[in-house]
């Protein structure tokens, strides 16, 4: 008999995040399951019911930006009344948020019911203890009251920790999917890649400074949308960088490797980092990476070795770093850097073993 999974997060498919695709990608991978998920509608145009992969989806709220508030305040009882029909064996809470104060709420109401919280978070914890002060003791609660966690990088099994976690936590990473990010021979065209959420902690301002420092046949593409897109923009105009800098937009999935193929460099200057699946997929695309040695991002990138650190909020540091990669030569050092990275992402980060990974948690739950 199969083995019910009852999971809350604050947004799913469509709205497209790391924690989004994570759950996507493993659940597709998992036979002896079934899934129902809650979540917040959050957009008007989305069914309150539809059936997503493995997933029969259920959307709470009106379609607006309370519905988060809705779900942390309602989810519970909602879940509460699908178990009675359902009779879950797990409640998983994706990420410490909204969904995960739902899926609290749920375990509180069916404390039979094991409860894996999923930590995913990217943003600052600085900046997220701010936010949830207001609900502070709710919110670590989140963490005293989980059976089990789920941790994508050492960086977050660390801040469980410090929240007061006093379940086992597990590290397992989110993955890379190999049928889509393939390796090919990387161009030689002087075009720097990114692809991200448009938010400030993803440092892609530093990004655009870097370019001053930059001989002019250097170029950005950034693919990505969000709440930074404007100011962004205006530091292009500003600095009169209009001809050498691209705004793609949001990109599907499916298309993103097509993008990465034809760039020589990928970089992604972050404040704060959980992982970063974006480093992962240009790595198993065969893009030499720099990044910064913030949150979850040494995990994977040892300087030298898979990838190259510049330092965080440094424009000119990242132009030199982004010079020693591309320059001529250099190009051997570089050619077995991106082979130690591809090797690294096929053992640890592949969908398919990292999805391994949580049926066996699941099913030990």
């Amino acid at each position: 008999m199969a083995k019910r999974i009852l999971i809350y997060t604050t947004a799913y498919l469509p709205l497209i995040g790391g924690a989004e695709i994570a759950v996507k990608e493993i659940t597709d991978r998992l036979d002896g399951f079934s899934f129902d998920l809650i979540t917040s509608r959050l957009d008007r145009n989305l069914p309150k019911e539809e059936a997503i992969g493995r997933i029969k989806i259920h959307r709470l709220g009106w379609g607006t930006p309370l519905d988060k508030l809705w779900l942390a305040w309602r989810g519970g009882r909602y879940g509460l009344k699908l178990h009675q029909k359902n009779h879950y064996d797990v409640v998983w809470g994706v990420m410490a948020s909204f969904g995960g104060l739902a899926a609290l709420r749920f375990k509180e109401l069916v404390s039979e019911v094991k409860f894996l919280l999923t930590l995913q978070e990217g943003d600052d914890l600085k900046e997220i203890k701010t936010k949830m002060m207001p609900l502070w003791w709710r919110f670590k609660k989140i963490f005293t009251r989980a059976d089990c966690l789920q941790v994508i990088s050492n960086y977050l099994a660390d801040w469980a920790k410090r929240m007061g976690a006093r379940a086992p936590i597990v590290v397992i990473p989110n993955g890379v999917d190999f049928n889509k990010f393939g390796f090919i021979e990387r161009q030689k065209n002087k075009v720097i890649i990114t692809t991200s959420r448009l938010v400030k902690k993803n440092g892609v301002d530093s990004l655009i400074k870097a370019l001053l420092f930059l001989p002019a046949d250097y170029r950005l593409q950034i693919l990505g949308i969000g709440p930074e897109e404007s100011r962004l923009r205006s530091l292009v105009t500003k600095f009169k960088l209009t001809e050498r800098v691209e705004f793609k937009g949001l990109v599907p999935q499916e298309n993103l490797a097509a993008h990465l193929h034809q760039a020589e460099i990928f970089a992604r200057p972050a404040l704060s980092e959980g992982l970063g699946n974006s480093y992962l997929e240009a790595m198993a695309c065969g893009l030499p990476i720099i990044g910064t040695s913030v949150g979850g991002i040494p995990d994977f990138l040892s300087d030298a070795q898979t990838g190259w650190f510049c330092q965080p909020n440094n424009p000119f540091d990242l132009a030199e770093k982004i010079k020693l990669v591309t320059s001529a030569d250099n190009q051997s050092q570089v050619d077995q850097v991106v082979s130690q990275a591809r090797h690294l992402v096929e053992e640890k980060y592949d969908w398919v073993k990292i999805a391994e990974r949580m049926k066996q948690l699941l099913a030990n739950l």
